[in-house]
């Protein structure tokens, strides 16, 4: 059998991105290092609070960090933008910064304006919908030329190999680069009652009247390399 290839997470919620992530960036760490990551992205939803305890756990476990955020753009794409280098960090820092301040505690509001000019230092996923927005993946690519990605997460859903055929062709219309990331809200699947739990109190309902809010399984931990391979 041929060994599982490297692999590096590169979209990965914390406990930080309050109400969705389960586990702590130690956690989150600990499991990437127990499952031979190379690195883990650390992406919580429009904040960088959490980067701090993450750049902890990943010099005590001797993992690579690397620093990022998750995004929905006004009548825009769903993303996750990667800091590539300082210029990238202090971008995203104002870009969290203005979207967190125009909107009301708790909440925020990017704007497409908000890439204009584009910032500088940034590498960008697109995160697809179910039934993915090509206008809105050539515009992400407009603002990063040569720095965006297609993201390809798999979840066992009803036909995984169905949607892979149908993400893997569109970036290949698009001309993007499609990348294996893992939407992860948790390190570790028993976690998951947990994660429902947050999921029902967000929305402020009880477990059993969320619905299809809740996850259908437990696949977004950290899962092995094997079964990502």
């Amino acid at each position: 059998m041929n060994p599982a290839p490297p692999y590096a997470e590169l979209h990965c919620l914390s406990c930080f991105s309050f109400q969705r992530g389960a586990s702590t960036a130690k956690e989150l760490f600990g499991r990437a290092r127990q499952q031979g990551y190379r690195a883990l992205a650390i992406t919580d939803e429009c904040t960088l609070a959490g980067i701090v305890r993450a750049h902890q756990a990943a010099e005590e476990l001797d993992l690579k960090l690397l620093v990022g955020s998750e995004l929905q753009i006004d009548d825009g794409p769903r993303c996750v933008l990667l800091v590539e280098d300082v210029a990238g960090y202090e971008a995203l820092c104002g870009l969290i910064t203005r979207a967190r301040r125009r909107a009301p505690k708790g909440r925020y509001r990017v704007l497409r304006e908000d890439f204009d000019p584009p910032p500088a230092g940034l590498l960008a996923l697109w995160l697809p919908d179910q039934k993915p927005c090509a206008v809105q993946a050539r515009w992400l690519q407009s603002i990063f030329p040569q720095r965006t990605w297609l993201a390809v997460e798999l979840h066992r859903g009803p036909d995984d190999e169905a949607r892979l055929r149908e993400l893997l062709a569109l970036a290949a219309q698009l001309g993007m680069p499609a990348v294996a990331s893992g939407d992860v809200h948790m390190h570790v699947r028993k976690r998951r009652a947990l994660q429902d739990t947050l999921t029902a109190v967000r929305l402020r309902v009880p477990i059993s009247e969320a619905g299809h809010a809740l996850f259908p399984n437990g696949e977004r931990h950290l899962r092995t390399r094997p079964v990502l391979a």
